[in-house]
């Protein structure tokens, strides 16, 4: 039995401070006071000191390693344990290299094949729990959400353009409660733009309806030995999309 630890970082790749500044505050309000969610990137570490998460490229695998808690596009959160798997070191090489030929780069996508999507992939073929649902829940709620940012049929693919529409869309729902609090969004006197009550109560019904999974821990390390790591590993200089 191998401990499997999940890595959760805020999403502060843009190249705006005040976008990144943006989404640790959706996070700090959305996760930490409401533990609804926020604004994510996730990774899996398993046997060894790499985490291994996916995210875009325009040729090539997506899948990735970088040593724990050290992606330099992100901001380290913090660690769950998330349980034990019965595989093998051996296994474990065997079902990323499996993966990595699965989930080519070019496949990202933000809100149906992310990061968070290929860790609780991962996970399942581990035999462990998935991601708890808070870490992925803007995605999975995110269907109004992109009619809202106006970006309905956009494939999102670059880093910047991501963190910009996903903080916006936050943004405006974050405004749209704090409004409720002076006029009922049926109000003529709303001063919300058209077709903004629709997207706070429906996309804050999606992000309620998508409960959280609960994680579970315990440790008992195997010493099984294989030939190395199977995948690339991110440098530091390298462009990032993931979340």
């Amino acid at each position: 039995m191998k401990e499997v630890v999940l890595h959760v970082y805020d999403v502060t790749n843009s190249d705006s401070e005040k976008t990144n500044n943006t989404i640790l505050q959706i996070n700090r309000i959305f996760k930490d006071r409401i533990g609804l969610g926020g604004i994510f990137h996730s990774a899996v570490q398993v046997y060894g000191e790499e985490e291994w998460s996916f995210g875009f490229c325009e040729t090539g695998s997506g899948v990735f390693s970088c040593p724990i808690g050290k992606n330099p596009m992100y901001t380290y959160r913090e660690s769950i344990v998330l349980g034990e798997t019965e595989c093998g070191i051996a296994a474990v090489n065997r079902i990323l290299r499996e993966l990595s030929r699965e989930w080519p780069g070019h496949s990202y996508d933000l809100l149906s094949r992310n990061c968070n999507h290929f860790c609780d992939v991962l996970c399942e073929r581990l035999g462990v729990p998935k991601l708890p649902g808070w870490v992925n829940r803007f995605a999975n709620a995110g269907d109004t959400a992109v009619v809202v940012a106006e970006n309905t049929a956009v494939k999102f693919r670059q880093a910047k353009t991501e963190i910009v529409n996903a903080s916006r869309v936050a943004y405006r729902f974050m405004a749209g409660l704090a409004s409720k609090n002076q006029a009922s969004p049926e109000s003529p006197g709303n001063n919300q733009s058209r077709g903004s009550p629709t997207f706070q109560g429906a996309w804050f019904k999606n992000i309620i309806s998508a409960g959280a999974k609960p994680s579970s821990s315990g440790s008992n390390p195997s010493q099984d030995t294989d030939d190395g790591s199977p995948l690339r590993r991110q440098s530091s200089t390298e462009q990032s999309t993931r979340l």
